[in-house]
């Protein structure tokens, strides 16, 4: 076959480039259609570059590390008979910037896939294989092992004790660097993950661009617990999905949003841009103790059933490095559990270029001023805290003030008696 040229392919509307982390795949190897050949890395997520032709891997044309723009050929692939035939010349200098650390994986190779498939190796028995390959990855030695030992009953111990807690083996995942210990013993430098720094960066940017103001406010939210506590058995049957709190905020949240649109914006030097798209950005912990933000796209156009299975989707898949480019891009306003936590409040840093970012706190039952027809009286009511931060070069206290007080209203004017609709 004629030699094909594999480009950096497109990783979302917003991406330009991407880095390249790890060569899957040597210059001679042989390599399957649509078997991965190298891993990338974007400010967004990472992900694998699978072949796009059968044959051999005659030419990386970037080194990892290496910063390539999208559209940019990255490797050549041909047959034998025609490895041997010229090929382009190495990028120039000039085109190639240094990248931070590279992100290690430990997802099992293409061939090592096709094998647990064909034997119905599930994700969860996958999760319990230790990689021997580079890296910690599962070879097919490791997998045909597995097999072995499920056949005769002597099954590998699992890696983790929590699903939940740990990435699966499927997951690309950044390792933590070797320590490096101070001469006098007492301290350790641990280097930043590659995510950690664009976390880093993009927080002290938006503090040295957005002057930030925090406002805060208490909410009686018991009828809300109270209907979530009677549906929730019901809705998980109904709908085969648990319903959290988190779509109940969104949902008061986008109400606010139509009642005080400017809230929903961005700045462009001295020019306000007006979204009309309502995309609630939700703040998500990783495993490994970073944050990423899936985005809620028109979730104005959402009922509380479709709000939470795409809360639910989206965290899950955040969890598990599953998302997409465009998944993490075009928010237009951003929600933050610290209630996740136990923490009662906090105060967010705004998520650029965004000019409002809502935290919610730890719902917690605390005594309160009950007022009724027949005059004041005391009780147990379940309680929580509201912060709002936002941009004061075009947020003001009267507008952020009043939107962050709506959105506790529609938290308090819960309907006890709802439909599940």
């Amino acid at each position: 076959m004629s030699q094909v040229e594999l480009k950096m392919p497109k990783m979302g509307e917003s991406v330009a480039e991407a880095t390249i982390t790890k060569w899957l795949k040597k210059e001679g190897d042989s390599v399957e259609q649509d078997e991965p050949i190298l891993e990338i890395a974007t400010d967004k997520v990472d992900s694998e570059v699978p072949s796009t032709a059968a044959g051999i891997l005659v030419k990386q044309l970037y080194n990892e590390g290496d910063v390539v723009a999208v559209g940019k050929s990255i490797a050549i692939i041909g047959d034998s008979a025609s490895s041997a035939a010229p090929i382009p010349s190495a990028p120039k200098a000039e085109e190639v910037k240094i990248a931070p650390a590279p992100v290690l994986s430990t997802q099992p190779a293409a061939a090592a896939k096709n094998i647990a498939q064909q034997e119905n190796v599930s994700s969860a028995e996958l999760d319990a294989i230790t990689g021997t390959g580079a890296e910690g990855r599962v070879t097919k030695k490791d997998i045909l092992q597995f097999i072995e030992n499920r056949k005769s009953g002597n099954g590998q111990i699992a890696k983790t004790t929590s699903a939940e807690s740990v990435p699966s083996a499927t997951i690309q995942q950044t390792k933590a660097p070797a320590a490096i210990p101070m001469t006098d013993g007492d301290v350790e430098i641990i280097e930043m993950d590659r995510m950690r720094k664009l976390i880093a960066d993009h927080m002290v940017m938006s503090k040295h661009t957005s002057p930030h103001v925090t406002s805060f406010v208490e909410a009686d939210v018991t009828n809300m617990v109270l209907w979530r506590n009677k549906v929730k058995n019901d809705f998980e049957k109904r709908e085969k999905e648990k319903i959290t709190f988190t779509p109940l905020f969104i949902e008061a949240i986008v109400r606010a949003i139509k009642d005080f649109p400017m809230i929903n914006c961005s700045l462009d030097g001295t020019k306000i841009l007006l979204k009309k798209n309502i995309n609630i950005g939700m703040a998500t912990a990783l495993p490994s103790g970073n944050l990423i933000v899936p985005v809620i796209k028109n979730a104005d156009r959402m009922n509380l059933v479709g709000l939470t299975k795409s809360v639910n989707d989206l965290s899950g898949r955040a969890r598990k490095n599953k998302l997409s480019p465009d998944e993490i891009a075009g928010g237009t306003f951003t929600l933050t559990n610290v209630g996740t936590f136990g923490n009662v409040m906090g105060t967010p840093i705004i998520n650029q270029p965004q000019v409002a970012i809502l935290a919610v706190g730890a719902i917690r039952k605390k005594p309160a001023v009950i007022e009724t027809e027949f005059g004041d009286t005391i009780g147990i009511r379940q309680m929580m805290f509201l912060s709002l931060s936002y941009d004061h070069r075009i947020v003001d206290g009267s507008l952020g003030g009043s939107f962050l007080r709506k959105v506790a209203d529609y938290l308090e004017q819960f309907d006890i008696n709802r439909n599940l609709l």
